[in-house]
Order: C-alpha cells, then sequence, then structure tokens
C-alpha cells in the first residue's frame, strides 16, 4: 500500500503541470510532505500526513505577528500554529 501512495503521488506530478497544481499554503507542498512521510514511516503515517494537509490547506487561516515574540505565525483551521519557517514565502511577503 506505501508504494501505491507514492506512485500516485508521482503519478500526479508527472500529469498534472505545476502551473495547474493548487498553491500550498506550507514551505513544503502537501503531495511533498505526504511522499517524504510515506517513504521514511509507512503507509499509515503517509495516510494522517494526508488528512493532516487536507483538514489544513483549504483556508480558513490566520498570519499573524506574535506579540510576546513578535515571531510571524500561522494559525490552521485545526488550531495548530505553526512558526515562519514552514509556511509558504508568497503568504508572507
Amino acid at each position: 500500500m506505501k508504494y501505491l501512495i507514492l506512485l500516485i503521488i508521482r503519478l500526479y506530478w508527472f500529469l498534472i503541470p505545476q502551473s495547474s497544481r493548487r498553491k500550498c499554503i506550507f514551505k513544503k507542498s502537501c503531495s511533498h510532505y505526504v511522499f517524504e512521510t510515506t517513504r521514511k514511516e509507512g503507509f499509515l503515517k503517509g495516510i494522517k500526513a494526508f488528512q493532516f494537509r487536507y483538514k489544513n490547506c483549504r483556508g480558513n487561516f490566520s498570519i499573524f505577528q506574535n506579540p510576546i515574540n513578535n515571531k510571524i505565525q500561522m494559525i490552521l483551521p485545526s488550531q495548530i500554529i505553526i512558526e515562519k519557517e514552514e509556511i509558504a514565502e508568497r503568504l508572507i511577503t
């Protein structure tokens, strides 16, 4: 099953041009994140990575400057806060 997910992602990369893909809010695209997680940690972790990204990469996020430490952060729809290093550059600038 692990190799099926990896094959599907590779086909996605091959068949759909990058210009036609939806822009990800994360620095590492959702497909690359799921691909790496699946390759390194297996099928179940890959599915969980996909579920997490699918839930949180669909909008309803907020980028803000934390008043305590002045760092740029993003709050995801699941109420998880991520740091600037994980946010896509196009959203920060």
